[in-house]
């Protein structure tokens, strides 16, 4: 594929929808699936990192204002307070996040389902012609091969994005919590 052939993808829309078509279409049923799954775990991770950078900024200037307007910060209460605050903090910013692991570790299972029903495609085929032939077994290998793939891919590129999360769940909770200092 030359430099001509993908702008022309990217400048045709159309070229592109076909080329997804047709790569699903090679992959079986199971790619679809695969696609699915890549499209929901896109989604989290999109919303993971937008609510980072909007709404859980406003969360913790609320809270620090609000732990700021508290009159004294050393009695009993006042650190239940705290641990209730840096608590709500951490549940909101782990939210979903379960949710991406779980799709993480579904896409290589999708992939290799992919791989046991496109073989048994090719053993299909070798039953009813009797022989090893390569042109027949091709769809079978193809639908074998192409969900692992894309199972793997999806995998390996969602495991990025969760460890990237998880990471600044946890630095954006201990800023917090460093944020809601115990003097008075």
């Amino acid at each position: 594929m030359t430099f001509g052939d993908i702008l022309f993808l990217f400048l045709n829309p159309f070229e592109a929808i076909r080329g997804v078509r047709d790569f699903l279409e090679l992959g079986g049923n199971v790619l679809l699936m695969i696609m699915l799954v890549t499209l929901a775990l896109w989604a989290l991770i999109y919303e993971r990192y937008s609510f980072f950078r909007g709404a859980f900024q406003t969360l913790v200037a609320l809270r620090q204002a609000e732990w700021q307007a508290r009159k004294e910060h050393k009695s009993w209460a006042a650190h239940r307070i705290r641990t209730m605050i840096v608590s709500d903090a951490r549940i909101k910013a782990e939210a979903n996040l379960p949710y991406i692991k779980v799709l993480v570790a579904l896409a290589p299972f999708l992939g290799l389902l992919g791989t046991v029903t496109g073989m048994v495609e090719v053993f299909d085929v070798m039953a009813i012609t009797g022989s090893g032939n390569a042109r027949a077994m091709a769809a079978g290998i193809s639908k074998a091969t192409l969900p692992t793939m894309a199972g793997m891919v999806v995998a390996l590129s969602g495991l990025f994005f969760i460890n990237n999360l998880e990471r600044k769940a946890k630095r954006s909770v201990e800023h917090l919590e460093d944020g809601l200092m115990l003097s008075d």
